[in-house]
């Protein structure tokens, strides 16, 4: 069996910002469409196996019904939660053009319906092409983690945050709707709990010590949490924009583009309205 190998996707141009993953031919989140060619040309073939999606955030997921279209007999596993949401994107596309308005397309590409025959829905605790389905909710209610145990790899999604190579800061996506602290804490534990050799992060690269890792991305939280309870738009956003900025340049512009700073407050913001 060949070991997972990561493929850039060079999104808008930028390297080290989305990553996919691919293990015999089988991509775990495909990205968005707009960055599917090239995808596609670092393939065996020029085809996948099957996807395992993490959850369906367009970064991870928005080319899925595209590569569905052009190869129709491809199997997508994906949370049961956000299965109906891929057979009708109606309600996520309105979501998501809440946050990046005229700029869909650019960023994303076109994001298609995939037919239900095609969708296999996860609810944690299966076994999905070789890889153990951990449902762990908190970045979206809809996330899971795929654990390859006799590789020792975890494909976290963004369970394990954000950390650009060659920094090890992990940042914490936190975008609305469905953002919960307390589900997210309990997520990293129980991706400790595995005791993975390796975290596949898709915002960017293999994270060798996961212990490490996963406590820096614990404190990050308990950092967010407190900062955002009683915080203001403005005093959080300076803030967290001053942690950023004290990062080289090259690292923290890819940290934005992979974790806009503005959605890390929308998102907060909301879980602390709602909680």
């Amino acid at each position: 069996m060949e070991a997972a190998r990561l493929i850039d996707t060079w999104h808008l141009g930028l390297d080290r910002v989305i990553g996919v993953w691919e293990r015999d031919g089988i991509l775990v989140d495909p990205g968005p469409s707009s960055t599917i060619d090239r995808v596609l040309a670092e393939l065996p073939g020029g085809r996948p196996r099957a996807l395992l999606l993490t959850h369906i955030h367009l970064d991870h997921a928005g080319a899925t019904g595209a590569l569905v279209e052009r190869f129709p007999d491809l199997p997508v596993y994906v949370h049961e939660a956000g299965a109906p949401h891929l057979a009708d994107p109606t309600r996520l596309l309105r979501s998501a053009a809440r946050l990046y308005g005229e700029r869909m397309d650019e960023l994303w590409g076109p994001v298609l319906a995939v037919p239900e025959r095609n969708l296999i829905a996860l609810s944690g605790g299966e076994v999905a092409e070789g890889l153990e389905v951990l449902a762990t909710p908190g970045h979206a209610s809809h996330h899971v983690v795929y654990v390859d145990s006799a590789a020792g790899d975890a494909y976290v999604g963004d369970v394990g945050g954000v950390r650009i190579p060659p920094g090890d800061t992990v940042w914490l996506p936190t975008p609305p709707p469905d953002i919960d602290l307390e589900l997210w804490r309990a997520s990293i534990e129980l991706v400790a709990e595995r005791e993975p050799e390796r975290l596949l992060l898709t915002h960017y690269g293999s994270v060798d010590e996961p212990r490490r890792h996963l406590a820096a991305t614990l404190a990050e939280l308990e950092r967010l949490a407190a900062s955002s309870r009683e915080a203001e738009r403005e005093s959080f956003l300076a803030e967290l924009e001053g942690r950023i900025g004290a990062e080289p340049a090259e690292l923290a512009e890819r940290t934005r583009s992979a974790m806009p700073p503005e959605q890390v407050w929308m998102g907060l913001e909301r879980y602390w309205r709602t909680h």
